[in-house]
């Protein structure tokens, strides 16, 4: 199969590595592109606590009706730690639930959610392993829905680089958004009245806070996951074993807002590329918008690259190609090209054997 080969705009880009924080891994990730801004052991692994909760509540929320009403089981006494203090019998919705989750903490609220979706523990953190995979998080191990790693639990393994790919998948998520985004939460059961208040003091502390999540235990120390919006500019922070996380998240932000913009290289739809003639009764087009953060330095700096398959065979919604941005020599982000078939026009023997050379 032939190829076609398009650049557009080439120069030199210049690094700029002011980033630090005390934690013992930690990672600043663009949510959209998936560039890493700022790393430091980001692949470190060890016990993460409550942060794995996240994948608890996103688990539960494409498992199951959030609205339904579920009936707390004896599970719950089992339960030690942060908690909600619901009751065996106590009627909740399982999004109310989640919020429990995500809000306080609670492990309980963890055991509740695993049997009422998956019908025991053992089962649910199978789901959690397996939805860890298709995520690519290879530095990842889940042994219970809460992130206990006390008493007879195993404790959830991973690192700041795949709780970032986590919270990035997450956050793409309407009500996930909405549940990790509030400040208070109250709620009405058949036993008694909650009123939630959310662990993230960035939800008040600063102004661009859209989410995230706590977490501590003995083992692993301080974790936190914190989610921000500016500009255009979606950030997620993960701190594993950090005392100052608080201060260490808000001065990543602020200094990430300050330097980077989100650039939208080529808009979702339709695309038209220079000089590409071998489908051009067809249209050619992206699912996805092409986005990237980029510093002042690097605007001028990219590097646009087509690259299309000659196929012989295709259909409406075929993959014809890929459209890769480049800085410097190095692809930074991508995304499939697809094809929308026109009116067939007859095309001679000759002109079909001079295309395909």
């Amino acid at each position: 199969m032939k190829k076609i080969i398009i650049l557009l705009i080439l120069l030199i880009p210049v690094n700029v590595k002011a980033f630090t924080t005390n934690a013992k891994g930690a990672i600043l990730m663009d949510i959209d592109s998936k560039r890493i801004i700022y790393a430091k052991d980001a692949h470190y692994v060890q016990s993460v606590a409550s942060i794995s909760k996240i994948m608890t509540a996103i688990i539960a929320i494409e498992n199951a009706d959030i609205k339904k009403q579920v009936t707390i089981g004896n599970e719950v006494l089992k339960s030690y730690g942060s908690g909600i203090y619901v009751k065996p019998g106590e009627k909740i919705k399982l999004e109310d639930l989640i919020y429990g989750l995500m809000l306080r903490s609670g492990n309980d609220a963890a055991l509740a959610i695993a049997y009422s979706v998956a019908k025991n523990k053992d089962e649910f953190v199978k789901l959690m392993n397996e939805k860890a995979k298709k995520l690519e998080m290879t530095d990842t191990i889940f042994n219970n829905p809460s992130g206990l790693d006390e008493k007879n639990e195993k404790g959830n393994f991973s690192s700041a680089y795949d709780m970032a790919l986590l919270m990035s998948y997450a956050m793409k998520n309407k009500d996930f958004r909405k549940i990790t985004s509030a400040t208070k939460h109250t709620v009405k059961t058949n036993k008694n009245t909650y009123i939630w208040h959310n662990k993230n003091k960035l939800l008040k502390t600063y102004e661009y806070t859209t989410g995230g999540k706590t977490g501590f235990t003995k083992k692993a120390k301080r974790t936190l996951v914190t989610t921000a919006a500016h500009n255009d500019l979606q950030l997620v922070i993960v701190t594993i074993n950090d005392g100052s996380d608080w201060l260490d998240h808000k001065k990543l932000y602020t200094e990430a807002f300050k330097k980077y913009k989100s650039y939208t290289l080529l808009d979702k739809g339709t695309i038209s590329i220079l000089g590409e003639d071998y489908y051009n009764n067809d249209t050619l087009f992206i699912k996805k918008s092409l986005k990237y953060p980029l510093l002042e330095t690097e605007k001028d700096s990219i590097t646009l690259k087509y690259n299309l398959n000659k196929l012989r065979k295709y259909k409406t919604g075929s993959k014809v190609g890929i459209a890769s941005l480049y800085i410097g020599e190095k692809e930074v982000n991508k995304v499939n090209i697809y094809i929308k078939e026109g009116k067939k026009q007859k095309t001679s023997f000759l002109k079909r054997i001079f295309n395909d050379q």
